[in-house]
Order: C-alpha cells, then structure tokens, then sequence
C-alpha cells in the first residue's frame, strides 16, 4: 500500500431517469475515504439551460479577429415550415461542430443561418388555414429558432436574413435586372401546367399520377405562356469544364452534375425538302444534329417535333395537320406522366420527303412524340439499326420492312450483328458508306464531317441537355419580377433606384384564378419608366431557387443597403469553404448557385483573395451531403398496412407484437413521414436524453453521408460515456493540486504514463484530421470513447494530480466540446474551477506531440512454424533491423527455450518478419517439434 498514493475503488450505480443521470462512489486518497459524488445528479437539460443563457451573453462580447484565417461553413438555410424534422438537426449538428472546432483553431469562423421563405408551401398553408403567407412565415421562424437554440447550434444570428424581406429581396430584383441588361434574361412562350378549372399553373408537384389537379381534380392542361428565362445554356460549358476543379465534391454529385448538363459532340447535317406551297415551287431546310455522323448513311427517316416549323396548313394535307393537332393533344398527357414506351413510338407520316445530303435518297418525315422543340432544332434523323428507340418506332409505324433497314456500322470484331439486332457501338463501316467504307468510326466522324464542312451540307456541333431556367411563377409569394409591360415600350425594367418592387399585402388568397396580383388595381397599374404613359406591372413572381442562388453572397454582408454585397467583404469571405446540405440538393440548387456566382464573378461584383485552386468563380470549396435520417415502420404482415405506434405492443422492444392480431409486425427503417408513422420530434427527443446526447448519438450513428437508422434506446449508450467523462472530470476536480500548470516531460514519466501520453497524443491527432477534413465524426466519437475507456482504467493506478492524466482528461473534454457543446463548456468549467476563460471555445484545440506519438519499446510476437509462442517487448528504434531484433528473440528466455533447445538439430529455414517487424515467424524445415 505504501507505493499506492491513490486507490480508485469505484462503488458506482447508473441511473437514467430521462435527461437526469445520477451517480455514486467514492475515492479513497491514503487511506482516508471522501465522497466525490453522493447522489450526484448531472441534470442534462439544467447545464444546456445554462450555457445557452451564458452564450447570449458572450455574443455581446467584442471579437478581435484581426489576421485571423477565415473559415465560412454553412449548412444550406430552411424553409421555415414551423417546425425542425431530424433531418435539419442532423445537418445543423454536422455544420456546428465543425464550426466550433474551426474556433478554437483560431479562425475567423462565419456560421450563418436565414430563412428560404418564399414559395408555394406558404401559399398553400395560408389558403388552408386562412392566414396571410407573411404571418404563418414570421411565426414559423420564431417557432423554428427557438428549435434552433435547443440543439445549442452556434449561428451567426448578426447575419441572418428571409427572402422573405423587402431589404433582401430588392436585391434579388436588382440581380433580375442586370441579368437582363447582360442579355441573360428573357421572355419566350413556355410550356406550362394548367388548370382549367381554377384557372392556374401548377407545379409538376400539383400534378398527380393521373394527371389531374391536386386541389380541383380537374384534368390538367399544357399550355403556353409567356414566361422569363434566365440563360444558363451560355455557362453551359464552364458550368462543365469546372466541375472537374471541384476535387472537394462527392463524385456521384459532380456525376449527376454533366448528366443535366448533358453534354453531346457530334454534327449537324442540312436536308432539303422539296414543298408545293400554294401551287408554288420551294424548299425547306432542316437541320438534324446527331451524335453519330458515321451512322448517316443508315438513316431512314426523319422525326420532327408537332411544333417544328414544317408542321403547318401551308405545308401539310388538311388530314394530316389534323392528325397532328390530336397528336399533340395526347402528347399533352404523355408529358404529365403516361407511359414512355408508348409515347417513344407515336408517330404520323406527314407525306413530305427530304433528301439525303450525301447520298440524295428520299427520306420520309414523320412527326414524333418522342421529339421536342426546345432540344437541338425540333429534329432528329431515324437510324433502326444502330438505335433502339428508332428501331421500336419504326416497326411501330412501319416505315420500312426489317430486311430494308440498312446496317452501316458493323463490331470491331468479324463475327456480324443478327438481323434483329441493334448494334449501338462504335465500330467498321460497311460497303454501303461509299467512300467511307472499312473506316473506323472514330476515323469516320472526322471525315464525314470534314467533307460536310467542305461542301457546305453539315458542320461540327455541340448540343447540351441543360435548358434555359425558366424563372416565372403564376403565384403570389415569391419575389415580383421587377419589368414593366406598356403598350408603346413594349417590356420596360423598372429602375434600379425604384427597387424593390414590394409585394402587397392587401391580396386576396384563394388558389384559383391565376396569380391574385393581377387583382390588386392599385400596385398593378404604373407609369411606364420609358414613355411615362400607362403601363402594367410583370405579375409574375420569381422562382424560389433564384433567391436561394445567391443568399450565401449576402451573409457576407448582410446589412448593405447600397448593394448586394460589398465587393471587398464578398472577395474576402467567398468562396463557401464547407456547405453541407442534402443530396437532393445536387441538382437544381447547386448548379442555379454556381451559375450565378460564375455570372457575378464575371460582372466584377466579386474577387476572392484566397488562392483557391478549385476556381475563383465557384461558389463552394467542398460539399458535405448528409444522408437521410430514417425510422422504425411497423408493418401488418397480411395486409402491409403501415401500423400506429398505439397499435404495437412494445413492452419487449426487441419482440413487438401486433395487438389485433398478436402476430410479429414486418419491421424496417424507412424515411420518416406522416403516412407511415414513423416520424420522431426532436424536441421530445431532447426534452427527454437532453441535446448533447442527441447530438453525439446524431454522430456516432452513421458516417455523415449514410442513411442513419434513428433509434431512441441507443442514445442510453451516449448517455453512458458522458457519465464516464464526468467521472474523470470529477476525479480531477475533487483532488486537491498545488498548481493548474502541466509540465509533461516525458523522461519523468513511467511506461504507463508514456503509452497513456501516446494514446492522448494519437486521439488528438486522428481527431484533428476528422475534424480538419474526412469529418468521420462516427470515428472520432469511438476514439473518444477508448481514450475515456483508457484513461478510467488506469485510473485506480495513476496519482490523480500527475500531469498527464490531468492533461488526458483535458484534452478529451476539448475534443468532445465541438460535438457536445454545453456539457465540454461545463465539464470544463468543473475542471478549471471557474478560472481562465469564459468559454471552452476560446480555448486552443490540442495540439500533437510527434514525440509523444513514438514508442520506445512495442510488442513483439514471436511464432514458431506459424503458432504464436510467446511475445516479447522490443526497443522501437530497431524493429527495421531484422537481424538485431532476431538477436534478442533467441537470447531471451523464451527464445533459448522454443528456439535453442526445443529445435536442437533443426535449420531454420527462413525467418519472416509482418506487420513492420512486430511478428516474426521462424519457419524450421521439419515442422515436428516437442511441444
């Protein structure tokens, strides 16, 4: 006993009584017993309680963050519908943790959080429960906020903004308008949902599979309307190009990126048609872009769209036409979601012909469904043999018999394709291809074209499966398109000194009728800004992902009231150094945003300082996709009807029964939604395990881009290690020590102490890489739990005052503040006795000891023929050194023992040295030996 200066006997009992954990044992310190806890209770929600009032109050602290590196996370800001699902708590927990890690590495950090506030939700929720959109959104965000606070998120609130408010979404106006005077805005006729029952556009959303209305039932309509387009086919190829700069993007992200994009090489070839027009002579020409100029001498008719230029009462038979004219019609269903097989191979001969460029044959022309206008010119060439929906819609139609479809492109290989196939692949021409015959396709293309360009019949193209964005919306809440509609100006922007464009309040909301704006006479009518004659406002509104293209922009400098943003202040914080947000986003939000920041850019509104290899012109440096959070669905195994949770009997969780039919319900993890009542409150969730637990078990569930499988009953195991933690953290606190200065020298320190320095020095380092870059936070969570694990159990072995423990549980209530904010603030408030700093974010993130990270002796095993026989411990500094580490396995006792005496007479035959000379295999040629 007298070598022992502190015996750890832990007496100890867990109690979980909600968020209330309660403890009790004692230490014994030489020989005198003192309690370091009776009946401790450590009220989780208290300490949450009382950190988020201390944090109030620390946020009116002035900020030196002069020289200090900037760092702007931000996780992609809400539509505030009222109320935060587990989803927002996942991504905001993500974002926050890296914030707060990104603070106590010194940097400036810039955590944002505002409102996406306008769109059609909105607009539906006041119709239903007959409230104006503006208060059901600023009672929303104030429900949604405090939410907010409760999983002690560390938002910049300085900085928040709802595109909601005229101070942001004059500014969206603004950009409106200098997208239009770069000639990047626009008006064209666009097709559109309509309903003709209310007299409305409706969102794909509003449309159900039978395609009818969602709210009227009536059979939804295509019609065209005039509608605003922004022009992100000009950015079509930076938009490509740089997405191979983007080295910080998931894959599968960039993936889906250049599909939407879509970008296609080929040609584009002339065919003449000969038309009688009114009993007169002319031609007409049609331009065919194709990917495949090597398959031009196997086309067999041309398919044009049902409003292509050619399909008109001047050109076609009045039977014809009116055939056409039912086409479409149908093809109006086809569009909102009838079958695509069927709608690939309708088709009408218009009885027109076109010529062949290079070969002059007689080509038919059919009008097809499956060719719309606003792709390439409204027409395609028909080639049965080397594509399959061309073969399927020629044998739908009959245009020629199988044994007439002419195969131009044969495999690489000699074996021929069979008559019924469709070959789709690069390969040889055949002897139909003229000139071009027994070339490669690639060796082909580059002819072909080249002659076309020569003789004046075709040229090299490129087509791009990204569309203009049209912007227009025929509703109320959203951002009013800031143009003016006069009868002798024609479209006229308002001036930018006239901006914003306020929406009205005094409206009408009833979901029928169109866009309520054209009812309000008052702010309708106007004086055009050109003529100063009568005029009419643009009543259409903005599409909501115009406001969230450039939000992140303004954060920067949310306050302006003379611009979007100040140059200086955008160049300094741009680009978004992390953005997290779903993958749902990967599309749509992202590319919108990267257009108009690459726009911006262009105009000179902004110049990053930063180097920044990925592009000065992108808008995020790297992109965090969270998975979904999904939860237990209960299913009845005879009808698979989803079952209520009064409805299953869970008194043994791991054994739930159905209660009507005592039978073992299906059980899966699916996303979380009302219809399979399976959806979980986070303010339940952490009324009752606490934030901190919520969190750390948000973490540790899943790695950040997988589906995490919520489940209540694990967060117990969270609630476990945080009472360890505080063990240690009371350990340290309840011994009495002369001074709060750590000297960690390690020729001071015992074996133990150096393998436990290590340990520390090893967790702060695989943590920093995490934290800094993989954010595998589940790892680091585990990391945390074996150092705490570690520390514990030497804890009975250790004087409670030598540095290095002390600085061991240091480091680990450092490293865990990030992820569980106001329990670090308190365990270190504990720990420090109230002195030093005010918060634990202040406070430096640990830094590694390379030195201490080194092994002077490592364990050794040694085997025999392959069977471990003993280990031993060996200097680190010579395990590259085979021959002195085999010195020492055969002077040791054990090595006389199992290599000496029991192999007398026997050679080795080789010695094997694994896993960087830390098992050592002797191998003997005969392998009986005395055992």
């Amino acid at each position: 006993m007298s070598k022992i200066i502190c015996i750890y006997l832990m007496l100890s009992h867990l109690y979980f009584n909600g968020r209330v954990i309660r403890t009790r044992g004692f230490i014994v310190f030489r020989n005198k017993l003192r309690f370091y806890s009776e009946q401790k209770n450590l009220d989780l929600l208290a300490i949450e309680r009382k950190w988020r009032e201390r944090w109030k109050q620390l946020k009116n602290r002035p900020k030196n963050q002069e020289n200090k590196q900037k760092f702007y996370i931000l996780a992609m800001f809400p539509y505030p519908s009222g109320m935060l699902h587990m989803g927002h708590v996942r991504v905001y927990t993500i974002s926050d943790t890296i914030s707060r890690f990104r603070k106590m590495l010194g940097h400036e950090v810039i955590h944002p959080m505002g409102w996406d506030a306008f769109g059609l939700p909105a607009e539906n929720a006041a119709i239903e429960h007959g409230i104006h959109p503006v208060d059901w959104t600023v009672s929303n965000i104030k429900a949604m906020k405090m939410q907010m606070e409760k999983i002690l998120t560390d938002f910049d609130w300085d900085r928040e903004l709802s595109t909601c408010n005229s101070d942001y979404y004059k500014w969206t106006q603004y950009l409106f308008l200098k997208l239009y005077k770069n000639g990047l805005a626009y008006q064209k006729e666009a097709v559109v949902n309509w309903d003709p029952i209310d007299q409305t556009v409706l969102a794909n959303e509003q449309v159900d599979g039978e395609g009818r209305s969602w709210r009227s039932g009536a059979k939804v309509e295509l019609r065209k309307l005039k509608q605003w387009f922004f022009k992100i086919t000009d950015f079509a190829e930076p938009l490509l190009k740089d997405l191979d700069k983007l080295n910080e993007w998931p894959d599968r992200v960039k993936q889906m990126q250049r599909y939407w994009i879509g970008k296609s090489e080929g040609a584009e070839f002339d065919f003449i048609v000969n038309l009688n027009r009114k009993y007169r002579e002319t031609t007409f020409l049609i331009k065919v872009f194709t990917s495949r100029p090597d398959t031009i001498f196997g086309v067999r008719y041309l398919a044009i769209s049902t409003d292509h230029a050619l399909v008109s009462k001047d050109f076609l038979q009045s039977d014809v036409y009116s055939k056409v004219l039912k086409l479409a019609e149908e093809m109006k269903q086809y569009l909102i979601g009838a079958n695509e097989k069927k709608k690939s191979t309708k088709g009408i001969n218009t009885g027109l012909y076109a010529t062949h460029p290079i070969t002059g044959a007689t080509i038919p022309i059919y009008v097809a469904s499956y060719v719309v206008s606003d792709y390439g010119t409204g027409a395609v060439m028909g080639v049965p043999a080397h594509d399959q929906r061309d073969w399927n819609f020629t044998k739908a139609n009959r245009i020629v018999d199988e044994k007439d479809i002419r195969r131009v492109v044969k495999p690489y290989s000699a074996k021929f394709i069979e008559e019924c196939e469709v070959y789709t692949s690069y390969g040889i021409l055949t002897s139909d291809c003229g000139q071009y015959a027994g070339m490669s396709s690639e060796n082909a293309i580059n002819a072909i074209v080249n002659d076309a360009e020569k003789r004046g019949y075709g040229r090299s193209a490129v087509q791009y499966r990204l569309r203009d964005w049209l912007i227009s919306r025929q509703r109320y809440w959203g951002a009013p398109i800031p143009m003016i509609h006069c009868s002798r100006c024609n479209v006229v922007p308002v001036p930018e000194s006239e901006l914003p464009v306020i929406l009205p309040t005094n409206i009408s909301l009833t979901g029928r009728g169109g866009s309520p704006l054209k009812y309000v006479k008052d702010w309708l009518n106007t004086k055009c800004p050109k003529c100063h004659g009568p005029a009419e406002r643009d009543t259409d509104t903005m599409d909501t992902f115009v406001d969230s293209s450039w939000y992140f922009m303004r954060y920067t400098d949310p306050n302006n009231i003379l611009l979007p943003f100040s140059h200086d202040k955008a160049s300094k914080y741009l680009p978004i150094d992390v953005y997290v947000g779903g993958v749902e986003h990967a599309i749509l939000h992202l590319l919108y945003s990267r257009f108009f920041t690459k726009f911006l850019y262009k105009l000179g509104m902004y110049k990053p300082i930063h180097n920044n290899t990925q592009g000065r012109d992108e808008p995020f440096r790297q992109l965090v996709t969270q998975g979904m959070v999904h939860a237990k669905t209960f299913k009845d195994p005879l009808t698979g009807r989803f079952l209520k949770p009064e409805e299953v009997d869970l008194s043994n969780p791991n054994e739930p029964i159905q209660k009507s039919t005592r039978l073992a319900p299906e059980i899966s993890f699916e996303k979380m939604s009302k219809s399979k009542y399976n959806g979980i409150d986070p303010e339940i969730t952490i009324e009752k395990y606490g934030a901190d637990a919520t969190r750390l078990h948000m973490l540790y569930k899943a790695p950040v881009s997988e589906i995490l499988e919520w489940e209540d009953s694990s967060i117990v195991g969270m609630q476990r290690w945080i009472l360890r933690v505080w063990r240690l953290v009371e350990s340290i606190a309840n011994f009495p020590r002369q001074s709060d200065d750590l000297i960690l020298n390690m020729s001071m320190m015992s074996n133990e102490e150096k393998e436990t320095y290590r340990l520390i020095n090893f967790t702060i380092k695989e943590l920093t890489t995490i934290f800094y870059d993989t954010y595998s936070f589940n790892t680091a969570v585990s990391y945390l739990i074996k150092l705490t694990n570690h520390l514990t159990s030497i804890s009975p072995n250790v004087n409670m005052s030598r540095p290095v423990y002390i600085y061991g549980v240091k480091c680990l209530v450092k490293m865990m503040a990030p992820m569980a904010p106001s329990l670090g603030e308190e365990f270190w408030e504990v720990l420090n006795k109230g002195r030093g700093t005010r918060t634990i974010f202040e406070e430096s993130w640990p830094k590694v000891d390379n030195k201490g990270l080194s092994v002077e002796e490592v364990t050794c095993i040694v085997q025999i023929n392959g069977k471990m026989r003993f280990s031993l411990q060996v200097p680190s500094s010579i395990l590259k050194d085979n021959l002195m580490v085999e010195m020492l396995i055969r002077k040791s006792n054990n090595g006389q023992k199992w290599i000496e005496e029991n192999q007398t007479g026997k050679k080795i035959k080789r010695v094997i040295h694994a896993n960087g000379g830390k098992i050592v295999n002797f191998v003997f040629e005969n392998n009986q030996r005395k055992e």
